[in-house]
C-alpha cells in the first residue's frame, strides 16, 4: 500500500506509542567551544522542540507512521510550544500530561562549528511524571490498536508500568538505550528490540568490545529480536537472533573475526549508506560459553561532506524513528539499516534535531525500499 504522495510503503498498522522525554532545544551556534570564563558570540540562534522522545516521534510522523505520544510538561510556554510542534507534525498528544504548576523540560544546546560537535546542558521538567499521573483508563486507550511501544528510558516509573501493559498485551517493545539507568534492567526484560548507543553495549555487560557485548546483550535478554549499536560516521553493528533448527549444519564463527569479515566486504566508492550480512551462524565471543544464533549486520553511514554537515543533534533520535518505521512497514535489515543512516545523515545537514528528518514523499527514500 502507498500513500498518494509517499515514497515509502505505508504499514498496515502504523499506530506508535513513545514514552519519555520531551523538551525545547535552544541552540547556539558558535565559531569554536568557549574557553572557561570567555566570551563569544553565536553566529546562528534558534530554538524548537527537542528531547529523544518528541524527536523520534517526530521522524516516525513524517515517515508516515501514527505517532501517540505519553509524557509530561508544564502548562508554561515552552510547553505549549512542544505541543504546537508536535500536533503540527501529525503527533497525538492527547495523552500528555500538563501541569498547571513547575516548568517543562528544556536544554542549552552548543553547535562547535570547527569540530562540529554539539554539546547539550539538560534541565529537567518539575515535576517529573509519575505513575499516578496517568489513569489506567488513559493508558488503555493510549495503547488501544498500537503497533509498537518506543521508550526511551526515562522516568522509569511510568515507563515500567506502561512497559508491562504493552507486554501483556503482546504489543512489541523498543527500548533506545543511550546508557545505564535507573530501572533500564527492568525494561530491557521486556524488550523485543533495542537500539544502544556506541558506548552502552560494554558499559552495561562489561565485556571488552562491542561484537562481544552483542553476543552478550542477546543471550542476557532472551526475548530480544535484535541489537543495534550505532556507531555515528562508522555507521552501526546489529545482531539479530534467528531460529536454530535442531540437526541443522549451521557453521560456527568468531563474532569479532565475522565483523572484520563484513567490514572488508565494504564498498568504499560509494557515498551512500550500504549494508552487509552475514549467514545464519551461531555466533561466539571470547569469554562467552554459549554461542548465539543469529545474523550480524554492518551498516556504513552516509558519508557526508565537510561542508554539509551541520549539526549532530538529534541523528540518534533520527536513525531510532527510521527503524521504528521499518518495523512497522516489515523492511528487511539489510533494507532498513541504510535507510535509517540515511534518515540520520539528512538530519545532520540542518540545526537542530528535527529540522533537517525528511518525509515520505522524498523521493532519495525510495532506494531504500526498493
Amino acid at each position: 500500500m502507498m500513500s498518494s504522495d509517499s515514497v515509502l510503503p505505508l504499514p498496515e498498522n502504523p499506530i506508535i506509542v513513545g514514552f519519555g522525554g520531551v523538551g525545547v532545544d535552544f541552540l547556539a551556534v558558535v565559531p569554536s567551544f568557549p574557553k572557561p570564563d570567555s566570551k563569544i558570540r553565536t553566529t546562528e540562534f534558534t530554538f524548537q522542540g527537542g528531547g529523544n522522545n518528541g524527536n523520534t516521534m517526530t521522524c516516525a510522523a513524517r515517515l508516515g507512521l501514527k505517532p501517540r505520544i505519553i509524557s509530561k510538561v508544564s502548562n508554561d510556554g515552552p510547553g505549549k510550544t512542544m505541543l504546537e510542534e508536535l500536533e503540527a507534525e501529525g503527533v497525538d498528544t492527547s495523552f500528555f500530561v500538563v501541569s498547571k504548576e513547575g516548568t517543562s523540560p528544556f536544554s542549552y544546546v552548543i553547535v562547535d562549528n570547527q569540530t562540529k560537535t554539539r554539546t547539550c546542558i539538560f534541565t529537567p521538567g518539575y515535576p517529573e511524571m509519575v505513575p499516578q499521573d496517568l489513569p489506567r483508563a488513559n493508558l488503555l486507550s493510549a495503547l488501544d490498536g498500537a503497533r509498537m511501544v518506543y521508550f526511551d528510558a526515562r522516568m522509569p516509573d511510568s515507563a515500567l508500568v506502561i512497559a508491562q501493559e504493552a507486554f501483556h498485551q503482546n504489543i512489541p517493545i523498543l527500548i533506545d538505550a543511550e546508557r545505564p539507568r535507573e530501572g533500564l534492567n527492568d525494561l530491557l526484560s521486556l524488550a523485543d528490540y533495542v537500539v544502544c548507543s556506541e558506548n552502552f553495549p560494554r558499559a552495561w555487560t562489561e565485556a571488552s568490545s562491542i561484537p562481544r557485548a552483542l553476543v552478550s546483550i542477546i543471550l542476557r535478554l532472551p526475548r530480544l529480536k535484535f541489537a543495534i549499536v550505532t556507531l555515528g560516521k562508522d555507521g552501526c553493528i546489529m545482531l539479530e537472533r534467528c531460529v536454530d533448527d535442531e540437526g541443522s549444519h549451521i557453521e560456527e564463527m568468531d563474532v569479532e573475526s565475522c565483523l572484520t569479515t563484513l567490514k572488508e566486504r565494504k564498498d568504499d566508492s560509494t557515498a551512500m549508506p550500504t549494508c552487509i550480512a552475514s549467514p545464519v551462524t551461531k555466533l561466539r565471543a571470547k569469554g562467552i560459553e554459549e554461542s548465539v544464533c543469529g545474523r550480524l549486520y554492518y551498516g556504513a553511514s552516509e558519508k557526508i561532506p565537510p561542508s554539509e554537515l551541520m549539526d549532530t543533534t538529534g541523528a540518534g533520535d533520527a536513525f531510532v524513528g527510521a527503524v521504528l518505521y521499518a518495523i512497522c512497514a516489515n523492511i528487511s535489515p539489510e533494507k532498513m539499516l541504510p535507510l535509517a543512516s540515511y534518515v540520520a545523515a539528512a538530519n545532520c545537514r540542518a540545526l537542530g534535531a528535527r529540522r533537517g528528518l525528511p518525509y515520505s514523499n522524498n523521493p532519495c527514500l525510495a532506494s531504500f525500499t526498493e
